[in-house]
């Protein structure tokens, strides 16, 4: 049988099939990732294929994970040197922000964007909790949006207390697969409620199936939202390390610096100190952003740090 993963709890996954139904599963044996060194071998959103056993109880083993077409991927906090994928097979990633209460920083912003670029995963930025925005936070989002328009990411601005952009946002989740990701406490939950019908009558009878009615946010999860429309759920993450990503090619996936990379002097340009980079004159003349070549530079010192 071939099904999706829509939660991992670790030791244990729970797999919907084509007919919707759940299995609660386990992997045969020890799958190695093609050139990652990984803390979970499985994700949600992984496509795979299992068998269901006849031991009496719905579950199956896990004998083949199929190629991913993509994913989202950050450093492990808990094995040193190893990385965690945080969902697979995605046809898009919305950033939940919030600019008050907590804030969310342009490094953390600009580290999902590089890592959504480097797996061909489109991204937006949803600005959340406007409600709590007063005029001169309002101008500042506009700002930010701009700033971000102009390289290609499109947002939005939401806020759950009043229902602001939730039908711009379901609009965006139509057919998808999407991953839904932020801080703890950006309002990603509050969203969801709003966004998944019965999402509590869903949350219980995943978590009652998969793990005997206690329902962790450790892992994400996935949900469907209506027909060919799921969302998955991440927990809220506090840093995001870029991995996989050398140095020499870490201006690839800033698109404003990707477009002049063939005007440099060199052509091993890292765009940091050396003369005739057309980035740090596009830097000096307004053209990118300086808090978007700072975020660059951040990553550049902890990639080259990492060799």
């Amino acid at each position: 049988m071939k099904g999706v993963v829509v939660k991992s709890t670790g030791s244990w996954y729970l797999v919907r099939d084509a007919e919707a139904n759940l299995h609660r599963a386990r992997l045969r044996g020890k799958f190695k990732n093609k050139n990652l060194k990984v803390s979970n071998p499985l994700a949600v959103g992984d496509r795979v294929e299992f068998d269901v056993e006849t031991t009496g109880e719905d579950t199956a083993v896990i004998y083949k994970i199929e190629d991913r077409e993509n994913y989202i991927i950050r450093q492990s906090t808990h094995k040193t040197a190893y990385s965690h994928i945080i969902a697979a097979n995605l046809d898009q990633a919305l950033l939940i922000v919030t600019l008050v209460s907590p804030r969310t920083s342009f490094g953390f912003i600009d580290r999902f964007l590089v890592t959504a670029e480097a797996y061909d995963i489109p991204a937006i930025l949803i600005f959340n909790k406007t409600d709590l925005y007063d005029e001169d936070v309002q101008e500042y989002q506009r700002q930010i949006a701009h700033m971000y328009g102009q390289i290609g990411y499109d947002s939005l601005a939401a806020s759950a207390a009043n229902q602001e952009g939730i039908e711009e946002i379901q609009a965006l989740l139509q057919g998808k697969t999407t991953l839904l990701s932020g801080h703890s406490g950006v309002g990603k939950s509050s969203l969801i409620n709003l966004l998944v019908m019965d999402l509590a009558l869903k949350t219980a009878e995943i978590s009652d199936f998969s793990d005997k009615g206690v329902h962790t946010t450790t892992f994400a999860e996935m949900f469907e939202v209506n027909e060919d429309t799921y969302i998955i759920d991440t927990p809220g993450i506090k840093e995001l390390g870029i991995v996989d990503i050398p140095a020499a090619q870490l201006s690839h996936f800033f698109p404003e610096m990707r477009e002049r990379m063939n005007q440099c002097r060199f052509n091993n340009c890292t765009h940091f100190n050396e003369p005739g980079c057309a980035v740090i004159e596009a830097v000096r003349g307004s053209e990118i952003s300086l808090t978007r070549y700072e975020s660059y530079l951040s990553m550049l010192h902890n990639q080259d740090n990492r060799k």
